[in-house]
C-alpha cells in the first residue's frame, strides 16, 4: 500500500517540484521548471535522507496544511520560519519524525524570503512527465495534474524503489542560505551590451542602480523597477520599433532581458526565445536568490568576471567587472560564410551569433546546420541547444565541457559546414485554419486597453495599428497579406510549448510592427500575432506582446495524451506555413478535434533549398517596402513627438 499525504489546505500556489527539472527541451519552449531556491530545496532533501532532486513541495507567501497517513520524516526549508507540527514549532533545516495523523502547517511566509519548501523521506511519487515530476503551471503538466494543490488532494510518498532515498536523516541548518530583503546578485555582463544596443553609461547605470522588485512577478520572471535603459539606437529596425527589440534570440534562465523599458529576469518557468536585448545573466550560484526575492525588496546586480562566477572562496572578495567579457571566438566574414561570434551568456551558456543583425534566411539555414552538427560532435557535456533567427544558445556542464572549449568546437563546426547550395532540407507544407478577428483576440485587446495601457498606440485595435505602420490602405489589406503569404518557421518556443516564430518567404509579404510595451497579461491559446517582421502562434494562454490578428489551432498536445515516442509539439523548424481563413465556429470545432488527438495538422512533404530562401523579390516588393518604411518612420516620429510633449 502506498503511503499518502492529504492536503487539508493548499496554501498559495503550492506545487510539486524536483531538481534539476526538465532538460533537453528548452529548444522547443519547454522550460526546466524545478525548485527555484534549489539550495534550500536540496538541503531539505538531504536532511530527510533523500537524493537532492527528489520531488517535494514549493509554496509561495502561505504554505499548505498537510495530514500524514503513515510514519515518515519531514524537513522544512527556505522561508518557512512559521511552520508547526501539531502546534509545535518546526525549525527549518531539521529532520523531524512524523507519526500517522499528525498535521504539518507550513504557515505564512512573512519574510525575509518568499518561498517555503517541504521535503518528505522518499519524495513525492507523482508521475514523471517529459523527464521530470516538476509542475509547469502555465503548460498544465507535471506535478499533480499540472496544477497547484487543492484541498482534498492526496500526494503519494515514494521510497527506495523510486530512487529518492539516498542516506540517513541529518541536520542541515548550517547549509541553508541566509535570507534578506536587500539582495546582491552576481551577474556576468553580456551577451548583448554597449555600444551596439546600450550606451556605455547605460551599461554602467544598469549595475549602479538599486532596483526594487515589482509586484508583478512569478516563476516566469522577475520585473525590476528603476531607471530607464539608456539606448544607443533609435529602434530595432525590422525587429521592432523599440530599441530593445532584436531578431528573436534564445534566453538562458537568469538572463536579464530588457522588455521595452523594463528589466525582467527570466525564471525557471520563463520563455526560451524572444525578441529582447539581454545585457546580463545571473550566475548559476546566485539563481536561488531570485526565488526568495519579495516584491519591494532591494536588488543590486553586481557584474563579476567569469573567473569569479562560482561561489567565492572564504576570504576571497568578488571583483566587480562592469564591461562585457571579450568574445570567446570572433571569426570574420569571408567569401564562404558570414562573421561569427561566440560570447558567454552567464557561466553555463554561450550565445552564438552569425552575420549582421538583420534578417537573412541563408544565415538562418547556417545556424540550423550548425546546431545539427553540434548535436553530433559535442555530446559530452552539451545540455541544451536553442536556435534563434541568427543565433544559437548552448548550455554546457562546465566540468565536462568548459565554455572556451565549447566555443572552439563551435568555430570548428562552423568552418566545416557544407556549401549552402548543396543543402536540401526535407520539410513540410502545413496549412492551418485561421479565424481573423476571432472574438478571443479582441477580448485580449480590450483587457489590455482597460487594465494596462489605454493610451498605447496599438489600442484599441491591433490590426488597424498594423495597417497604419505598414502604409496599407485598408484594414482588410492586413488579412489579404497574411492569406497570401508562405511563412518559414525559423524557431520554436517563442512563447512556450512548440510555438512557432515564422517569417514570410516573400519580402513583399513582410508586415513589420512592434511589440506591446508593457506586455499583455493575458493572451488566448493559439492566438496569432505579429512582432517586428515575425509571426507567432501562441502555444498556450499567458502573457504576450505580439500584435494580434486572429486565432488558429493548437500547436501542442497534452504530453499524457501523445503516443509513446511521439512529441507533444506539432510543428518543426523550417516547416512552411500557410493560413486558410475560417469562421470562429468552424475553428472551434477543428481545435477540439486536434486537442483531443482525433485530428492532426494538414501537412504535405516538401523540400527546401537555398534557392527558395533567397528567391528574387517579386515586382511588388520595392513599392511595398518603400511604403512600409515611410509609414514606419512616420510612426516612430509620432512616438518621439508624444514623448517630447510628456517630458
Amino acid at each position: 500500500m502506498v503511503d499518502m499525504i492529504t492536503v487539508l489546505a493548499p496554501g498559495v500556489a503550492t506545487t510539486v517540484q524536483d531538481l534539476p527539472g526538465r532538460s533537453g527541451l528548452w529548444g522547443v519552449g519547454v522550460p526546466p521548471s524545478g525548485a527555484w531556491d534549489d539550495v534550500s530545496f536540496a538541503a531539505a532533501n538531504r536532511a530527510v535522507g533523500n537524493q537532492p532532486g527528489a520531488a517535494g513541495l514549493e509554496a509561495v507567501v502561505r504554505g499548505p496544511r498537510l495530514r500524514f497517513g503513515a510514519p515518515t520524516v519531514v524537513c522544512v526549508a527556505g522561508a518557512a520560519g512559521a511552520a508547526i507540527l501539531d502546534g509545535v514549532a518546526l525549525p527549518v533545516g531539521t529532520p523531524v519524525p512524523v507519526r500517522p495523523d499528525q498535521v504539518l502547517d507550513l504557515g505564512p511566509v512573512r519574510g525575509p524570503g518568499l518561498r517555503g519548501y517541504v521535503a518528505v523521506a522518499g519524495g513525492l511519487a507523482v508521475p514523471v512527465v517529459l523527464g521530470s515530476r516538476s509542475t509547469f503551471l502555465l503548460g498544465g503538466f507535471g506535478g499533480l495534474d499540472g496544477r497547484a494543490l487543492r484541498a482534498g488532494d492526496v500526494l503519494p510518498i515514494g521510497g527506495a524503489v523510486d530512487g529518492a532515498v539516498d542516506g540517513e536523516p541529518t541536520d542541515v541548518r548550517v547549509l541553508l542560505p541566509e535570507l534578506t530583503d536587500d539582495w546582491t546578485i552576481r551577474v556576468i555582463a553580456g551577451p548583448h551590451g554597449a555600444p551596439e544596443y546600450l550606451t556605455e553609461d547605460g551599461m554602467a547605470a544598469l549595475f549602479d542602480a538599486e532596483w526594487r522588485l515589482d509586484h508583478r512577478c512569478d516563476r516566469t520572471g522577475l520585473r525590476l523597477v528603476g531607471p530607464a535603459p539608456r539606448w544607443s539606437r533609435a529602434d530595432g529596425g525590422e525587429a521592432g520599433l523599440h530599441p530593445s527589440n532584436i531578431h528573436d534570440s534564445p534566453y538562458p534562465v537568469g538572463g536579464v532581458m530588457l522588455s521595452g523599458g523594463t528589466p525582467v529576469i527570466v525564471g525557471p518557468d520563463g520563455p526560451s526565445l524572444g525578441g529582447f536585448v539581454v545585457p546580463a545573466v545571473v550566475v548559476r550560484a546566485d539563481r536561488w536568490k531570485l526565488g526568495q526575492c519579495r516584491p519591494g525588496d532591494r536588488i543590486r546586480l553586481v557584474p563579476v568576471s567569469p573567473d569569479d562566477a562560482p561561489p567565492a572562496a572564504p576570504g576571497r572578495p568578488t571583483i566587480a567587472v562592469s564591461h562585457r567579457p571579450d568574445p570567446l571566438v570572433a571569426l570574420p566574414a569571408d567569401s564562404e560564410r558570414p562573421a561569427l561570434t561566440v560570447r558567454r551568456a552567464g557561466d553555463h551558456h554561450v550565445l552564438v551569433e552569425a552575420g549582421p543583425p538583420r534578417l537573412d534566411l541563408a544565415v538562418r539555414l547556417r545556424v540550423h546546420l550548425l546546431a545539427r552538427e553540434l548535436a553530433v560532435t559535442a555530446t559530452n557535456g552539451l545540455l541544451e541547444s536553442v536556435e534563434g533567427v541568427r543565433s544559437l544558445l548552448l548550455e554546457a556542464d562546465p566540468a565536462r565541457l568548459p565554455l572556451p572549449v565549447l566555443a572552439e568546437t563551435v568555430a570548428a563546426a562552423w568552418v566545416g559546414l557544407p556549401p549552402l547550395d548543396a543543402v536540401e532540407l526535407p520539410v513540410r507544407r502545413v496549412t492551418m485554419p485561421i479565424a481573423f478577428d476571432d472574438p478571443s483576440v479582441h477580448e485580449a485587446m480590450s483587457r489590455y486597453a482597460e487594465r494596462v495601457r489605454p493610451d498605447a498606440p496599438w489600442c484599441p485595435d491591433n490590426v488597424e495599428f498594423i495597417r497604419r505602420v505598414n502604409g496599407l490602405d485598408r484594414r482588410a489589406d492586413v488579412f489579404d497579406v497574411l492569406r497570401a503569404a508562405t511563412y518559414l518557421v525559423v524557431g520554436l518556443g517563442d512563447v512556450y510549448l512548440g510555438a512557432p516564430v515564422a517569417v514570410p518567404l516573400d519580402p513583399a509579404h513582410r508586415l513589420v510592427t512592434t511589440k506591446y510595451d508593457p506586455p499583455r497579461t493575458w493572451t488566448p491559446a493559439n492566438a496569432v500575432g505579429i512582432g517586428g517582421v515575425y509571426l507567432c502562434v501562441y502555444g498556450m494562454a499567458g502573457p504576450g506582446g505580439y500584435q494580434l490578428v486572429g486565432r488558429t489551432v493548437p500547436v501542442w498536445r497534452d504530453p499524457s495524451a501523445t503516443a509513446p515516442g511521439e512529441p507533444p509539439w506539432l510543428l518543426r523548424p523550417f516547416d512552411l506555413l500557410e493560413f486558410r481563413p475560417v469562421g470562429p465556429d468552424e475553428l472551434r470545432a477543428v481545435r477540439a478535434e486536434i486537442a483531443a488527438g482525433r485530428a492532426g495538422l494538414d501537412t504535405r512533404p516538401a523540400t527546401l533549398g537555398l534557392a527558395e530562401l533567397i528567391a528574387a523579390a517579386g515586382p511588388d516588393t520595392s513599392g511595398f517596402t518603400a511604403r512600409r518604411e515611410a509609414a514606419y518612420a512616420a510612426e516612430r516620429d509620432r512616438w518621439a513627438m508624444a514623448a517630447a510633449v510628456t517630458r
